[in-house]
């Protein structure tokens, strides 16, 4: 047995003290070790909430610390990308932030841009259908798209968000690949899909530019039909829906897409876990049937990706507005 000494007795207690502070060292520099606040731009109950309320559930149980989603609504997301954007960056505030991002700004809304932000995970992606009532006489798509050209300015009238909104920038970008003027079908500004919706089936438009699943309902009851869909390829949800490229030839696809953020300048470690936190959020079963009941489409982009993904809506989102006439910036 070895011989206690004065000698080793302070070295044993130097050792000890010297273990005792790393301990709280380690366990303060391990993240997350406090609860996370995940910010939504919009209200509770919408498309963006749940989604983002989904997210927060599987982070929670992967990171081991509560995700308290937070709703900041107003100024059209302004209010709520702010928040985000100016949280302090050490990975405890984090947000779904929105295709608006790529919007507010042309609109003289804001000053904020995707690279205002420290972008972590791309995970969804609606892109919208061009529907018609059911007993509007087109056929498919080439035929309402020949009845727009060969028709005057304003002749057709178009609906699904407000004036500006991204369904309306979907329709402006659809006319100017088709060589026509953003304006040349007229848009009726509704407060979302479901009352434009209900207009196309009483007459009152002959357009409404939504997201499928925002469309379903209707189309379910036999009171719409969905002729075409602005994307790369078919949604499975929908597959009997045919996109604009494979009808008309017009390799166009735009969407209102979701995906995680923090404040610009995140440390990298700090980004890292939460980017692999949620990749494993995205890759769990949990989430995509989640996703597929409502028929939201799934989309992965890490970190970088989604940073690309976004400098090029961005681009496209200034080109519509511009069509439109909408850009202040």
């Amino acid at each position: 047995m070895a011989r206690l000494t004065r000698r080793n007795l302070f070295a044993a207690s130097g050792a000890g003290l010297a273990a005792g502070l790393a301990a709280p060292a380690l366990a303060q520099a391990r993240y997350p070790s406090r609860p996370v606040q995940l910010i939504v731009p919009w209200g509770a109950g919408g498309g963006t909430d749940a989604t983002a309320r989904i997210v927060a559930s599987l982070l929670e149980r992967d990171l081991g610390q509560p995700i308290n989603v937070v709703n900041r609504t107003g100024g059209s997301g302004v209010v709520g990308h702010s928040a985000i954007a100016t949280a302090a960056a050490d990975g405890y505030t984090i947000g779904m932030i929105t295709v608006e991002i790529t919007m507010m700004h042309w609109q003289g809304l804001t000053d904020l841009k995707p690279t205002s932000y420290t972008p972590l995970a791309l995970m969804n992606s609606d892109p919208p259908g061009v529907t018609v009532a059911q007993n509007a006489p087109f056929a498919d798509i080439r035929a309402l798209a020949e009845a727009i050209r060969s028709r005057p300015p304003g002749s057709f009238r178009a609906s699904g968000t407000g004036q500006g909104g991204i369904w309306h920038l979907a329709l402006v970008g659809w006319l100017q690949a088709m060589g026509l003027r953003g304006d040349h079908v007229r848009w009726v500004p509704s407060n979302g899909a479901a009352p434009a919706m209900q207009e196309l089936a009483a007459g009152g438009v002959d357009i409404v530019t939504c997201s499928i699943p925002e469309a379903r309902a209707m189309i379910d009851a036999n009171r719409a039909r969905a002729l075409a869909i602005m994307a790369p390829a078919r949604n499975p949800m929908f597959a009997q829906v045919p996109t604009l490229n494979e009808t008309l030839g017009i390799n166009y696809s735009v969407g209102a897409w979701r995906g995680i953020a923090g404040p610009r300048n995140m440390p990298a470690e700090i980004a890292n876990t939460l980017g692999a936190a949620l990749k494993r959020a995205f890759d769990n079963r949990e989430f995509q049937d989640f996703m597929a009941s409502r028929g939201f489409g799934t989309v992965w982009g890490d970190a970088a990706q989604f940073a690309t993904f976004m400098a090029q809506s961005d681009v496209a989102m200034g080109e519509a507005m511009r069509g439109a006439g909408l850009a202040r910036s």
